[in-house]
C-alpha cells in the first residue's frame, strides 16, 4: 500500500525558531518514516519582499542546513529548493488562468500584506494562494501541516484542485487535508514579547542557530510584569509564557523550583531568566553545532538540493504532463 503524500515548505528569509521546531520540525522528522513527504525551500515565494541575490542564497542555504540538523532526513524524505522544479511555475500558471481576481483579493493573507506594505503590492502577494496551491497538488499531496495562518491558503488550494477536476471532468488532484498533529506533540511557543506565538516578523523569536550572547540578552529583555502579591496568584500571560518556554527546554525540577518561588511570591524574575536562558543555549547548542557542520560542507549541501530536486521533478513531472494532456496541449508532430 503506497504511503500518503505529504508537502510542507518554509520561507528562506530567516532562521528557523524555537516555534518552527517545536511547532512542525520535530513533527516532520517523525512523519518521514509513515508518509512520502516532500519539504521545500520556498524561494520563490520570498521574491515577494524582493530580497537581493545574496540574501535570497544565504537563505535557502541556512534553511537547507537547519533542516538536516534537526533530523530530516534525505534519504526517508524528499528535500527541494522550490525554483530547482521549473514544473511548479508552469502548473501556477495554469491554475491562475482559472483564479478569480475577487476571490483573490479576499484572502486575509493578501490584505494584511498589502495593508503593511502598501508600497509594494505586487501581482505575486495576489496570487500567492496559487504558487501555494501548485506547489501542493503537483505531487498529489493527501496531508499539508498547516498552522493558523495558513488554513485560509489550504482551502484555497483545495478550491482550486477541485475547480480544475470539474473543469477538465478529471480526477487528477486528490483534495489534500490539513494534517493535525496530535495534540501532545504539538506546542505553541510563546514570544519573548508577551504575547501568545513566537516569529519571525514579530522580533520575538530565539533562532535555533542563535549564538549564546544573543540569547542570554534576548531573554533578560522579555517582558514580565511587577511580581505576584498574593501567594499562589494566577500569572499574566507574560509570565505564564516565560513558564511556558521554561517547560518546554529546562528539567521538571527546575521548573517546579521556580513556580514554587512564584506561588510563595519570592520569585526574582531576573534570577528565572538567567536559568532560562542557559536552558535554552543547552538545548539548542548541538543543534547550532550540527548546522555550522553542514553549512561548511558545501559538497554534501549540493548533493542535497541535487538529488532532491531530482526526486521532485520528477513527481512533478509526472503531473504536469497528465495536467497538460487534460487541457489540450498535446503534440502535433
Amino acid at each position: 500500500m503506497n504511503k500518503p503524500t505529504v508537502v510542507s515548505g518554509i520561507r528562506p528569509t530567516g532562521f528557523l525558531h524555537l516555534g518552527n521546531y517545536f511547532g512542525a520540525v520535530r513533527n516532520f522528522v517523525r512523519m518521514q518514516n509513515d508518509y512520502h513527504c516532500f519539504f521545500f525551500i520556498a524561494d520563490i515565494h520570498s521574491l515577494t519582499t524582493h530580497p537581493t541575490p545574496e540574501n535570497l542564497q544565504a537563505g535557502v542555504k541556512q534553511v537547507l542546513a537547519e533542516y538536516l540538523a534537526c533530523g530530516i532526513d534525505p534519504e526517508k524524505a524528499t528535500i527541494f529548493i522550490q525554483s530547482d522544479v521549473p514544473e511548479v511555475t508552469e502548473l501556477y500558471t495554469f491554475l491562475n488562468m482559472n483564479a478569480y481576481l475577487g476571490e483573490l483579493e479576499r484572502t486575509t493573507s493578501f490584505k494584511e500584506k498589502a495593508r503593511k506594505q502598501p508600497e509594494n503590492v505586487n501581482a505575486g502577494l495576489l496570487t500567492y494562494p496559487v504558487l501555494m496551491a501548485a506547489d501542493i497538488i503537483i505531487h498529489k499531496a493527501n496531508f499539508v501541516p498547516v498552522g493558523k495562518d495558513q488554513e485560509q491558503n489550504l482551502e484555497m488550494a483545495r478550491k482550486f484542485a477541485g475547480r480544475f477536476n470539474r473543469i477538465y471532468n478529471s480526477e487528477v488532484f486528490p483534495i489534500p487535508r490539513p494534517f493535525t498533529f496530535d495534540g501532545k506533540d504539538m506546542i505553541k511557543v510563546p514570544g519573548l514579547d508577551g504575547s501568545g506565538k513566537m516569529g519571525k516578523s514579530e522580533g520575538n523569536a530565539i533562532n535555533l542557530y542563535e549564538d549564546p550572547k544573543s540569547i542570554r540578552k534576548k531573554v533578560m529583555r522579555a517582558v514580565t510584569d511587577t511580581g505576584p502579591t498574593e501567594q499562589n496568584s494566577p500569572k499574566s500571560e507574560a509570565v505564564e509564557n516565560l513558564f511556558t518556554l521554561m517547560k518546554i527546554v529546562s528539567k521538571h525540577d527546575v521548573v517546579e523550583h521556580f513556580d514554587g518561588l512564584y506561588n510563595r511570591c519570592e520569585i526574582r524574575y531576573g534570577d528565572m531568566k538567567k536559568q532560562l536562558a542557559e536552558d535554552i543555549i543547552a538545548f539548542t547548542n548541538p543543534i547550532r553545532t550540527r548546522i555550522d557542520e553542514i553549512l561548511k560542507d558545501e559538497a554534501y549541501l549540493a548533493k542535497v538540493a541535487r538529488e532532491g530536486s531530482e526526486k521532485a521533478c520528477e513527481s512533478a513531472l509526472k503531473t504536469l504532463n497528465e495536467v497538460k494532456q487534460l487541457i489540450g496541449f498535446k503534440s502535433l508532430f
